[in-house]
Order: C-alpha cells, then structure tokens, then sequence
C-alpha cells in the first residue's frame, strides 16, 4: 500500500489490523457513547478500551467501498501505522455495519471495509502537541455535507497509550477511536474526513463513498 509522507510515496505492507474502541480519555464521553449505541439495540463493552482484530485485506484506499445492507456509518479515527519500529499518523474510517452492530461490535466492524487516508504524518513531529490535533468528519445524506463529528484527540485516550497496551507488532495498522455523532449515529453514504494540525498549520483530507451490495435471497 502506497502512502504519501512530506511528499515522497512510501510503500507500506499492512499484515494485521487492530481496531481499538471505547478509547475516549473522559470515562462520561465512554459512557456517552455506550448510551448512545445501546439507542439501536449494542450491548456494553465487557472492559475499556478494548482491542478488536480485523482481517488486514479490509485496510483500503478506495474511494467507493462496497457495504452489506442499508445501515452501516463511517467513523472518523487517528490511524496509526508501524513500520521497522517507527510510527506514522494519519486518519481512517471504522466502517461499522449498524445492523450487525446490535448483535455483535467485533462481528459489525470485521465484515466492513477501513478506509484511511493516502497521507500520513511522522509521529515524531506530532508527538509534542498531539493533544491539539483535531478531527472532523461530514456525512452528505442527498442535500450536501453536514457536520457529523469534531474534536480535538485531547478527548481520545492518549495514542502512546493504546499503543503500548496494545502491543502494536511492525506492519501494522491500529484505529484508535472517535468521537460522539452530531445528531446520533446513522448511515453515511458519501463520508468526508480531516485531520488537521494547527501547529504545524497542515492537514489530511480524504472522503469515500459506499455502495451497498444487493441482498439476493
């Protein structure tokens, strides 16, 4: 897989996916976030944070990715890769099928595709203030974009933390949480996402759009 880091492409093979959820830093945003699921049927998380495994193939850079069924929703999320012992930030989505959701949260995010960003970042040069960082995302429903989450990853765990816990191995690829949904969780057919540094005065743009397979029975 090809990322772009200060300009310059740079493969990078991904052969293990972690997912971490419920990784927010104020235990009442957790708690928030636990309501606001158990809204459309998920049970609560068994610990905090928590590591799911996803099959590495689901990691893609495509702008249209293709969904099972009508409701699943797209998450904004720092996206950490490990490459010979280095770090590298970026964004990606945790797709997460809805439906599913209220059956099984491991199941609703291993069935749906992760898309991340082209670009990514020298943790390094974040590390000092990366509690200013900040992430957006929009959902367009027909009528154009529309706020769908935002906030800084002063309110997410910190990174160094999940890494550590979650014994992040070379090629590897981690998401590390979100925040709540503006107006509730629910399906985001066209999906744009930000990070953005105000430090370093730059940003990672990247938006995709899913195409819902057909249910033949």
């Amino acid at each position: 897989m090809l990322f772009t880091i200060n300009g310059v492409q740079k493969e990078i093979q991904i052969n293990h996916l972690i997912v971490a959820g419920w990784t927010a830093r104020d235990m009442a945003s957790v708690q928030k976030h636990i309501d606001e699921l158990a809204e459309i049927g998920v049970e609560p998380p068994s610990s905090v944070p928590l590591y799911y495994r996803a099959a590495n193939l689901l990691v893609t850079q495509d702008k249209s990715v293709e969904v099972v069924g009508g409701g699943s929703s797209g998450e904004v999320e720092p996206l950490i890769i490990k490459q010979d012992g280095k770090l590298w930030l970026g964004i990606g989505s945790d797709h997460t099928d809805r439906e599913l959701e209220a059956h099984s949260v491991a199941y609703s995010k291993q069935v749906c595709p992760k898309p991340v960003s082209n670009e990514l970042w020298d943790f390094q040069e974040v590390s000092d203030h990366i509690d200013q960082l900040e992430m957006h995302s929009w959902l367009d429903e027909g009528e154009g974009w529309t706020l769908y989450q935002t906030g800084s990853l002063a309110a997410i765990r910190p990174l160094t933390e999940l890494i550590e816990k979650a014994t992040l191995q070379d090629n590897s690829a981690m998401l590390c949480g979100t925040f709540a949904a503006i107006g509730g969780v629910r399906k985001t057919p066209k999906f744009r996402m930000s990070l953005v540094d105000p430090v370093l005065g730059r940003s990672i743009e990247m938006q995709y759009q899913t195409i819902e397979l057909p249910a033949v029975k």
